[in-house]
């Protein structure tokens, strides 16, 4: 049994976090519930059990196992050294940490030896670079990889509650004439509407996320030199992320060959018959912890290319269920 804590506990992840704990099943002896002084004292129901929420403070940590960050980068910077130094094991959702090279980024079904390599502070990937990997590596162990293009294709609850707000009272506005203008979070109207930006844009015309997606795949991979380039967009959909994907592989691979070497990988289903109108689809992925892929098909402009549809819900796989998968492996491995 394991004395955790979870960072951010109020959010979004925070509650899937919750959520995933006591589906799984997770060994807790202690819950910790923490976040900023904005949301201390309030309350959180775990396993019929009502937690105070506290501040997340550096003395807060001590005695706990196993921590889940799932907060803002400034609070991981701060607070994960810290709770490392009072003997836990830090598995981080924010951004901060996941290109550090002391610092491993983790899916288990994918690269479970560099979980053995921690020292304290663990990452769990970016959503979108999660589903992805998920569908690469097999094709990678099946053919190699030598060059990926992904479009994705992403839900508000990515940004966060405001967003998902923001959406749900958008949308009747729009349905009933109204016009909507700008929100609070995203800059035009998101209702019915298609973002062609997912976080900042950087100099060189990408935007933070897809460029994310592009370093994260490759530390996750180990392939420090593949081609990869992105494109990251903001949709109207409450959960699940989708993404459209072009993989030039090592070797040319068949769809059949393609199918099932995705069908042999632990997290992955592939829903594709194109006959009985059969593809992955976000609204059925939501709530689900598997990563979804279909429309399997050669890229007629480049022999030895395929092209998929990879499907995930971002707050359970994308999130909250990798970070917890990450702690299984710790307990199962004593690592932690």
């Amino acid at each position: 049994m394991k004395n955790v804590a979870i960072l951010g506990a109020s959010g979004l992840v925070g509650q899937e976090l919750l959520r995933i704990l006591a589906e799984r099943r997770f060994p807790v002896r202690q819950l910790k519930v923490l976040a900023t002084s904005r949301s201390a004292g309030q309350t959180i129901e775990y396993m019929g059990e009502e937690l105070t929420i506290e501040e997340a403070r550096p003395e807060a940590f001590e005695g706990v196992d196993i921590a889940f960050f799932a907060a803002s980068n400034d609070a991981s910077r701060e607070l994960a050294p810290e709770a490392v130094r009072r003997g836990c094991v830090v598995i981080d959702k924010s951004s901060y940490w996941r290109m550090d090279p002391e610092v491993p980024l983790a899916v288990p079904e994918v690269n479970p030896e560099a979980i053995r390599r921690h020292k304290g502070i663990l990452a769990s990937p970016n959503c979108s670079t999660i589903q992805l990997v998920m569908a690469l590596h097999p094709l990678k162990a099946a053919a190699g990889l030598r060059r990926v293009v992904v479009s994705t294709y992403q839900s508000v609850s990515g940004t966060g509650k405001d967003a998902v707000e923001e959406l749900r009272q958008q949308a009747p506005r729009v349905l009933q004439g109204d016009g909507v203008g700008p929100g609070r979070v995203y800059e035009k109207p998101i209702a019915f509407n298609v973002l062609a930006r997912c976080d900042a844009f950087e100099a060189n015309g990408y935007t933070k996320e897809e460029m994310k997606l592009t370093r994260e795949t490759r530390k996750i991979l180990e392939m420090p030199d593949l081609p990869i380039s992105a494109t990251a967009v903001r949709v109207p959909v409450f959960v699940g992320h989708s993404e459209s994907v072009l993989v030039e592989t090592g070797r040319p691979l068949s769809v059949e060959e393609a199918r099932e070497a995705l069908r042999r990988q632990p997290g992955v289903v592939v829903v594709d018959d194109p006959e009985r109108l059969e593809y992955p689809d976000a609204l059925s992925a939501a709530g689900r912890d598997e990563v979804f892929v279909g429309r399997i098909r050669e890229d007629l402009s480049a022999p030895g290319s395929l092209w998929m549809w990879v499907v995930s819900d971002n707050l359970r796989k994308g999130a909250a269920l990798n970070a917890v998968q990450i702690a299984e492996f710790l307990v199962q491995e004593g690592l932690a």
